[in-house]
């Protein structure tokens, strides 16, 4: 049967990249994307133009979920959301978006499309702080240290509780912090992790808020979405009781993040990182996690990641 897919918060990186992804990976699939804005169809996609079908939506009004949800998909990808830096700066915000939106969008398709796919990517950031040996796994405690990651632990526990009662079939991806993002800088408490590396290639300036020896979980954008689009056809079953994986990726330390961009962009490129220490930067991200077990993931068959200068040079070949 034709794959019907629904891919909410579309405008972001994530989800351009997931449009196209999605589109070549069958040929007779259709997707409808939404945004606060009408998405843009990627250029890349734009040869499959035809299959995508973009909508404007606030999913915080119960009218426009339910406008939204009319039609029988296949699999649901509920990517919109506030960024960690946003929703620490405005909790209201960060609950209305990040937690009530899902509830609305849940109690939906629970209701009226019982059984549908959902995929609902968290993040790292449910989990507090480890030692510096500890390994965190699926079934580490979660102590998110930020509102971000609590609102994000919060709508995992809806998502595996629908899914335990068969109300929906849900498939819940913690990601690493993903570089290099595209683009202008993000409301992600995590942004620099990329600013370091994507501005200095196009010859901007680029501020370092955190230590060099700060270390983080991260994975490219391309195995990320790849990871995304393969989750999705896990049968079911092969989930049991924890409908939860966190996703591959490597540890890193930003001194290893400016070596790379040293190695790809030159001295000039290093040169144009101005550091400039921010004490909540510094702990909100000094939190998380930067080691896993993803063995369950593996299991599933689910993809590891490029190296680190891979993943620069793939974000400088994009440049040219």
């Amino acid at each position: 049967m034709p794959e019907n897919i629904l891919i909410t918060g579309a405008s972001g990186f994530i989800g351009q990249d997931l449009i196209t992804a999605l589109l070549e990976s069958a040929p007779d699939l259709t997707l409808t994307v939404s945004d606060i804005v009408s998405p843009p169809i990627p250029p890349a996609a734009q040869p499959h133009a035809s299959r995508v079908k973009a909508i404007q939506s606030d999913l915080t009004s119960p009218a426009a979920c339910a406008d939204l949800l009319k039609p029988n998909f296949t699999t649901c990808y509920l990517l919109h959301g506030i960024m960690s830096g946003g929703s620490e700066a405005n909790l209201d915000l960060g609950l209305r978006v990040n937690v009530d939106a899902h509830r609305l969008v849940l109690d939906i398709l629970r209701k009226e499309h019982t059984g549908v796919k959902v995929v609902f990517p968290s993040s790292l950031a449910v989990y507090g702080p480890t030692g510096d040996k500890e390994v965190t796994s699926e079934r580490t405690v979660l102590i998110p240290q930020s509102s971000y990651g609590t609102e994000k632990a919060m709508v995992e526990l809806m998502v595996n509780d629908f899914s335990r009662r068969g109300l929906i079939d849900g498939r819940v991806v913690r990601l690493p912090t993903v570089i290099v993002r595209p683009g202008a800088p993000s409301a992600a408490t995590s942004s620099f992790a990329s600013g370091i590396v994507r501005e200095p290639l196009q010859g901007e300036k680029s501020v370092l808020p955190v230590n060099d020896d700060l270390s983080m979980w991260v994975c490219s954008p391309k195995t990320t979405v790849k990871n995304l689009v393969l989750v999705k056809d896990i049968p079911k079953e092969k989930f049991g009781l924890n409908r939860t994986i966190n996703l591959p990726g490597q540890t890193v330390t930003v001194a290893q993040i400016l070596t790379a961009l040293e190695q790809v962009g030159g001295q000039k490129a290093l040169d144009l990182v101005e550091r400039k220490p921010d004490e909540v930067i510094q702990r909100i991200v000094g939190s998380w996690p930067d080691k896993f077990d993803t063995s369950l993931a593996k299991s599933l068959g689910l993809v590891d990641d490029v190296s680190l200068v891979e993943l620069v040079q793939a974000y400088a070949a994009t440049l040219k």
